[in-house]
Formats: structure tokens, sequence, C-alpha cells
């Protein structure tokens, strides 16, 4: 007689629909939490795969972006730099905002881009725009570390603010979450949306202190502006960095405030569509 197969007890995976006003049940994710560490892996293999200088775009993307600002808005139209050089106001800024713009960019992509996995198998799909804003997150660290030779060259010396950075770099994660749940979410149903990203990319960095400074305004309207969370983001960066600019006060609260209510609404909003993504994407 042929040898007895041994069985294999196969996890039950029970799918239910959203419950409540919320519906949001994290319980998934935290099960597939070495899901969204291997995808993260994946995004960065991918991304840097075949290319000529590898990692070291993390660190030029920033730093050029800076010289361009220096060169046009600090020598040609002389915005203020608040009494620092212009180049180092200007990637204290530039840093977080294009940490955040990469990461909106693909994580509003990344459930469209994996359309072939999400119908075959089931996961949380939360997982795919967290694991690529984790990977635009490397990138930021890279390019973090250009700041201490920009110190340096400036005589610039680092002060116990500093230790706040990680905080305001929290926050700009966050945001980017917010904004590509809701946005990633939308692009299941809506394919125009890979088109509106970059145009709102374009109109959100203007509106956000990114080459000019935020002091000028006065309350009640720096509270007001800082109902865009990259200014809380931006402004304490700055005040981090080189000790310039607001200190966290209102304006924070309000930029905090805003981001984590993207941050719950987008999730909500991508819950709820997570009941038919596999039919409609």
């Amino acid at each position: 007689m042929a040898a007895a197969q041994p069985t294999i007890d196969l996890p039950t995976v029970r799918i239910d629909p959203p419950r409540g006003l919320i519906g949001l049940d994290l319980r998934p994710l935290w099960e597939y939490r070495q899901l969204v560490f291997f995808l993260t892996w994946r995004d960065l293999k991918v991304r840097y795969k075949q290319t000529v200088l590898g990692a070291s775009w993390a660190l030029l993307q920033p730093f050029l972006a800076t010289v361009v600002f220096t060169v046009f808005f600090g020598r040609v139209a002389h915005l203020s730099s608040e009494g620092v050089p212009y180049l180092i106001f200007s990637f204290a800024g530039t840093l977080p905002w294009t940490y955040f713009s990469n990461a909106m960019t693909t994580g509003s992509n990344s459930l469209v881009a994996a359309a072939t996995v999400i119908t075959k198998v089931y996961f949380p799909r939360i997982a795919l725009p967290i694991s690529s804003v984790l990977g635009c997150a490397f990138d930021f660290l890279c390019g973090a570390v250009l700041i201490i030779p920009i110190m340096a060259w400036y005589g610039v010396s680092p002060t116990l603010r500093l230790l706040m950075l990680p905080l305001f770099f929290l926050l700009a994660t966050v945001t980017a979450l917010g904004v590509s749940f809701i946005f990633a979410a939308l692009n299941v149903r809506y394919r125009d949306v890979k088109y509106v990203v970059p145009f709102l990319t374009q109109i959100w960095m203007f509106a956000t202190p990114v080459v000019y400074s935020a002091s000028g305004l006065h309350q009640p309207w720096r509270v007001l502006y800082g109902l865009n969370p990259l200014v809380g983001v931006i402004n304490g960066f700055r005040w981090s960095i080189i000790g310039v600019g607001p200190a966290p006060g209102l304006t924070t609260v309000a930029s905090v405030a805003m981001s984590l209510t993207m941050l719950v609404a987008g999730a909500v909003y991508l819950r709820r569509v997570d009941q038919s993504m596999a039919d409609v994407i």
C-alpha cells in the first residue's frame, strides 16, 4: 500500500465587509507585516536595478533641485532666506518635499501597478501604498546624509533642535500615506487620476514654503496656512536644521490635525474600495 500523504492544515481566511461608520480593521495588516517588508524590498530592487548611478539618485535629486532653486529664486529673484545662505535654506525645504512628492506619485499608482496580483491573491491592499511610501523613505534617508556636509560648509552648528527632526519626518510620512491612500483608491476607479497627480504636485509645491519663507504671515493666516500639512513639515525641518522660521506652535498643530484626518479618511476610503477592487481594477 502507498504511504498515506501527510495532511497540511491551511489557514482559513475570512473576508468580511467593513462594518460600522468607519469599518477600519488593521488586524490583517499586522498579520501581513512581513509582506509589507518584502514589497518594500522589491520596490527598492526594481527601482535601482540596471541603473548607472544606483542609489546615488537619492542624493542627486534633492541636491540638484536645490542648486536650481538657489540660482533662480536666490540669485535672480532674491527671495528672502531669513539671514542664512539660500542653498541650505532651500535644501531644508527641498529634502522633505522631494520625499513627499515621490511617495505621493508612487503610492497613488501602487494598486494599478499590481493589478495582476490583486485579481489573483488576497492580501490587505493597503500594504501596497504603504510599501511604496516606505521605499521612498529609504531615498529620503540617503538624501538626508547631505545635510552634514552642507551644514559644515556654511559653518552651521547643530543644536538640540535637531532631535526633533524625526518627528517632522514622521509627519511627512503620515501625510504621504494619507494622500497615497486616497489617490490609490481613486486611481482604481478613475484611471485619469495618474494625470491629475503630477499637476497637483506642481500646484502643491508652490502652495508650500519650499523655496520661500512663511515667516511673513501673521495670525490667524498662519494657522489657516498650516492646514496644508506640508507647511508644518517644512517649517519644522528648517527650524530643526538651521534654526530659522516659526517654532512649532499652532501652525504645526493645524498641520498635524489635517495630516491625521487625511490618513484616517484615506484608509477608510481605501477599505471601502477594497470590497470591489478585484472586479474593477
